[in-house]
């Protein structure tokens, strides 16, 4: 078995970034990924619109043409696919990284179908996979979403929102407009600054006239099979409920992270112990990319901010070897 340069753990965007530069520098390399290509944008709302412009999506010198002004889900899943086949890329889908050990100058990979050595390694699993849990009574009742999909199984559904950020306040205004009596639980006293601007208006002008009910300061305690408890300034409430969409946002996959032997800080934030200037990790050889490098800080790197980080951890294993 031959050793690689590199191997890269994740096809998501950045995953995909840094392959193509580890491809311009001739350097052999595998790029492994659990899932199918960029999972995660796979599993974004069937109707998503990207906040970003498609020129600020664009990797490898490939033109991302979409649309509008903003491009949707499906022209993303259709850009990064054309991405990889324009680049062949060597991309193993659905095989699962299970340990990454040190051996000889480099490291071991051993996944569900095989084994690889490789002298570097780059980390870029994101963090959608992995849900921010309310670890409440009743949240592994199967009406429990933290994912969502589309508002059509929500038709005159009694539903209960949690979150006060973008995710929620879309799923709020797209169930309601399809028929859902929608209640929102917000933990915080006001939704988030960074609320879109031209959903605000709408989701604060249906909550006014009583269309869409809103809990402040409040959480959501317990779910049952047809009801759940909120706790409020005012008390606690039980309301009727046929599903609840938990949108609470993702974290890193930390048990992967902490045994392959990453270091995480005790920040508030848990962000991983990575060099600002290299991407390296305490691992020697073992560097991070894109959005799991801000830990829970999830909105600190985005696609078009981490596409740098492939360059800059390529050009460090180029040197280097």
């Amino acid at each position: 078995m031959s050793t690689l340069d590199l191997v890269i753990v994740g096809a998501g965007p950045i995953g995909l970034a840094c392959a193509i530069e580890a491809h311009k520098a001739g350097l052999s390399y595998k790029v492994i990924e659990k899932g199918m290509l960029v999972n995660s944008i796979f599993h974004f709302p069937v109707n998503m619109t990207f906040f970003s412009t498609s020129q600020l999506l664009e990797i490898g010198d490939v033109p991302f043409i979409a649309h509008g002004d903003k491009p949707t889900r499906r022209e993303a899943l259709e850009y990064y696919r054309r991405v990889a086949e324009s680049w062949r890329l060597h991309v193993n889908l659905y095989e699962r990284v299970d340990t990454i050990k040190t051996h000889d100058a480099g490291y071991r990979i051993q996944t569900d179908k095989a084994r690889y050595d490789t002298r570097f390694v780059i980390i870029a699993t994101g963090f959608y996979d992995t849900a921010n849990k309310m670890n409440i009574p009743g949240e592994d009742l199967p009406k429990v979403k933290h994912y969502y999909d589309e508002p059509h199984p929500y038709v005159q559904q009694k539903i209960i929102v949690v979150g006060g950020g973008n995710s929620a306040a879309d799923v709020a205004i797209e169930t309601y407009l399809k028929g859902a009596e929608v209640t929102m639980v917000i933990r915080e006293a006001a939704f988030k600054e960074s609320l879109k601007y031209w959903i605000r208006p709408n989701l604060e002008n249906r909550i006014k006239e009583g269309a869409i009910k809103a809990y402040f300061n409040s959480t959501l305690t317990e779910i049952r099979e047809k009801e759940a408890d909120i706790v409020t300034p005012q008390g606690k409430f039980t309301v009727a409920n046929d599903f609840v969409l938990a949108m609470t946002g993702y974290r890193p996959d930390y048990p992967f992270l902490k045994k392959i032997g990453i270091a995480i800080g005790n920040d508030v934030n848990r962000t991983p112990h990575i060099d600002p200037d290299t991407l390296e990790t305490n691992l020697p050889g073992v560097f991070m990319a894109g959005v799991v490098n801000g830990g829970l800080n999830t909105g600190r790197w985005f696609i078009e901010t981490a596409r740098i980080h492939g360059p800059t951890i390529i050009g460090q294993i180029v040197r280097r070897l």
